[in-house]
């Protein structure tokens, strides 16, 4: 079986490599618009008219000639939103208008009320304007039959607004990619059971389901596979019935670890099983059966950081999105930091913004090993070290994978 070890940034090139080669083609379905929010866009959006279809007041204030300004104005009538001005500001005149009211003919900017005095039916105007200023311009935001937005566009609420917008009460989406998750190992049972000292609940699973649904997928927990081979065998094939194959635990070197091996007995194609990574080096990605496989570690910070870095990207491709980006950011360091060189570190800790700093600030959390899910928990995002580096100071910049 060919053997491949790769450092994070070539383990994750290869994964988008992969599925952009794969070329998949999810079905189409059609949603309604409250059912469309997080879903992919399969159609092209495009505006039913120019937006805005006429020039609008942005501010509430006065319409007014800028060629008139600065100046004392007659005021000739008001115009709301919703509403049109039958006359024409000729000039000394303005007309009082409210925030998102079409501007009457004649006029070109609109002076804000509260940078101007009103009394006895006039309006004086201290400073100039610049033509259209507060307005927003005919078909400024968008030409009418104009492509807003593209198929593979991942929809969000703003998305839902545009929609709407533009008429649109039904909007044609991909369908969301069958993810299959199965844990494996004699150590693991169920949730609602009582673990003896030696056993753990099945915890991962319901971590994957969670970030499957996030990126987009349709999670389907198979029973717990046991460390036999045929029992393993089994379940994987089941599992390759799926659009997608997620294990946890099983790809280690142990005696017992034999999901390798039993998918290499079902002709699948390695494209690497290691990662120089902490936690998550023992991690295996291929295709068997034209179906796609995660061979994810079994503790669980390991497979919390390894879907979100390498699975998620697949799962946001094979369900219709054109692209998949890592939320990575920059940050200042709270305190100093040393690491062992050698491997590139995705640790929990605390991101601090706001109230806290004017500039973000990350803290990594004291933590006992990719088994210690409370501190998971408890962290908001990932410090993301360099391979290469051993030390970082307080203040120094570095790295943030956001949760």
């Amino acid at each position: 079986m060919f053997v491949a070890t790769l450092t994070f940034e070539q383990a994750r090139q290869c994964v988008l490599k992969q599925l952009r080669e794969s070329n998949p083609q999810p079905l189409i379905e059609q949603v309604s618009l409250s059912e469309a929010a997080g879903r992919v866009l399969a159609q092209p959006v495009r505006a039913d008219r120019d937006y805005p279809p006429v020039s609008r007041s942005v501010r509430d204030g006065f319409a007014v000639r800028s060629a008139d300004l600065p100046g004392d104005l007659s005021i000739i009538g008001e115009v709301r939103a919703g509403e049109r001005f039958a006359g024409e500001v000729g000039p000394g005149e303005a007309v009082e208008i409210m925030t998102g009211a079409p501007m009457p003919r004649g006029a070109d900017a609109v002076i804000m009320v509260e940078h101007c005095t009103v009394e006895d039916g006039r309006v004086n105007v201290p400073r100039t304007l610049e033509p259209d200023e507060n307005v927003s311009l005919h078909a400024s935001q968008a030409r009418a039959n104009g492509v807003l937005l593209e198929p593979g566009h991942r929809l969000g609420f703003a998305d839902s607004g545009l929609l709407a917008m533009v008429g649109l009460s039904r909007v044609e989406v991909f369908a969301r990619p069958q993810v299959a998750i199965l844990a494996t190992g004699d150590e693991i049972v169920e949730v609602v059971e009582t673990p003896l000292d030696y056993q753990v609940r099945n915890s991962n699973v319901q971590s994957l389901a969670v970030q499957v649904a996030r990126a987009g997928g349709c999670p389907n927990i198979l029973p717990i596979a046991r460390d036999l081979y045929a029992d393993t065998r089994e379940s994987i094939e089941r599992g390759l019935g799926f659009d997608m194959l997620l294990l946890s635990g099983g790809v280690s070197a142990g005696k017992y670890d034999i999901v390798e091996r039993v998918l290499a007995d079902l002709g699948a194609e390695f494209y690497f099983d290691r990662v120089l990574i902490m936690p998550g080096q023992p991690l295996v990605f291929g295709k068997a059966r034209g179906k796609f496989f995660f061979g994810l570690p079994g503790n669980p910070a390991s497979t919390m950081v390894t879907f979100e870095i390498f699975a998620r990207s697949a799962v946001e491709l094979l369900g219709g999105q054109t692209e998949s980006i890592l939320p990575l950011t920059w940050s200042r360091l709270a305190r100093d930091f040393h690491q062992k060189p050698g491997l590139t570190r995705f640790l929990p800790a605390l991101l601090c913004v706001g109230a806290c700093e004017v500039t973000p600030t990350v803290t990594p959390l004291p933590w006992q090993g990719s088994g210690d899910v409370p501190s998971l928990s408890r962290a908001n995002a990932f410090l993301v070290t360099e391979a290469d580096r051993e030390a970082w100071a307080a203040g120094d910049w570095i790295r943030v994978l956001l949760k």
